[in-house]
């Protein structure tokens, strides 16, 4: 156990000693500094929806249980901040070295992640590239936190950090490229997923699914009760997954533009709406609408609209 430890520490200590390219722009391409600015202001937007997961997934569980699934969702923004720097980020949108199934190395480190734009990226030439990557890395941390509400309670913090890594690199990475990598082959084929309805959701719920049926039952269920205990922290998570996904959808236009304003619209809409019809639904059966259902309700519109946030019509 001891040499489990000090291999661990040295890990982290290694992977804290990998330098980064330093973000200076050579002034060779033009960036566009109202998109850079509101691409910035979208990655933080995003960035809070993590400890807004770790809220509304927290206040769900039983009270022993609260701060080891809120661990869940805060460690994964360290965790994989490192594993996209070191390699994710270059696995996902790396050029193309696999027939449109993984990006290459060449951004390994992020190497090569600057303050010029991303030309290699598409449709973020018009940003730095540095900029675009911590976007995306945005991305990349929520998805798997949204995987722990499918087996909270049932997992040790050992085995999850290592599940962590492991899904993140060999599922959600190719996925990614597949999909946005300029050269990914689904991308080729025109599929749309504007904002992350397959490389996010889909992936996070099979996941979960495989993971709840894996793991099995919680401890105690149908014998014990297992009512969520503190429902405000469900109100607050939802609350902040609302106001992030703003920069979710909205940001993923990647320019301060009308399809940006549309999917802004789009999403509140959705939410609103959806919170709505589960009221609707609940004073229907069984009498009255909670809090806990509103909240839910508003969550679920939020991640329907996310794949055509940029299609649908405001």
């Amino acid at each position: 156990m001891k040499m489990k430890r000090i291999a661990f520490i040295a890990l982290i200590l290694m992977m804290m000693l990998i330098p980064v390219t330093a973000f200076a722009a050579d002034g060779s391409s033009p960036v566009d500094t109202g998109d850079t600015a509101f691409n910035i202001i979208s990655t933080a937007l995003v960035f809070l929806m993590t400890p807004g997961l770790a809220f509304f997934y927290g206040g769900m569980v039983r009270r022993k249980n609260v701060l080891n699934t809120m661990m869940n969702s805060f460690s994964i923004i360290g965790i994989i901040s490192i594993q996209w720097v070191l390699f994710g980020y270059t696995l996902a949108f790396g050029p193309d070295v696999g027939g449109g199934l993984l990006g290459g190395l060449n951004f390994l480190g992020f190497n090569g992640v600057g303050a010029d734009p991303a030309t290699l990226i598409g449709a973020a030439n018009h940003i730095p590239h540095a900029s675009f990557a911590m976007y995306q890395m945005m991305f990349a941390i929520i998805t798997p936190a949204l995987i722990t509400g499918a087996f909270a309670e049932r997992m040790k913090f050992g085995p999850f950090v290592a599940f962590v890594v492991l899904w993140a690199t060999l599922v959600y990475d190719p996925l990614c490229h597949w999909v946005w990598g300029p050269d990914g082959w689904l991308m080729k084929l025109g599929a749309i997923d504007f904002a992350g309805g397959t490389v996010v959701h889909i992936s996070s719920g099979i996941a979960g699914l495989i993971c709840a049926l894996v793991l099995g039952k919680r401890k105690g269920y149908k014998t014990s009760n297992m009512m969520p205990h503190n429902i405000p922290f469900v109100i607050l998570g939802a609350g902040l997954l609302w106001f992030g996904w703003f920069g979710f959808n909205a940001g993923s236009s990647l320019h301060a533009d009308g399809l940006a304003l549309s999917a802004f619209v789009a999403t509140n809409t959705a939410a609103a709406a959806a919170l709505i019809s589960w009221m609707i639904i609940e004073t229907i059966h069984p009498g009255k609408p909670t809090v806990l259902g509103a909240a839910t309700g508003a969550v679920v519109g939020l991640v329907a609209i996310t794949p055509a946030a940029g299609a649908v019509n405001a």
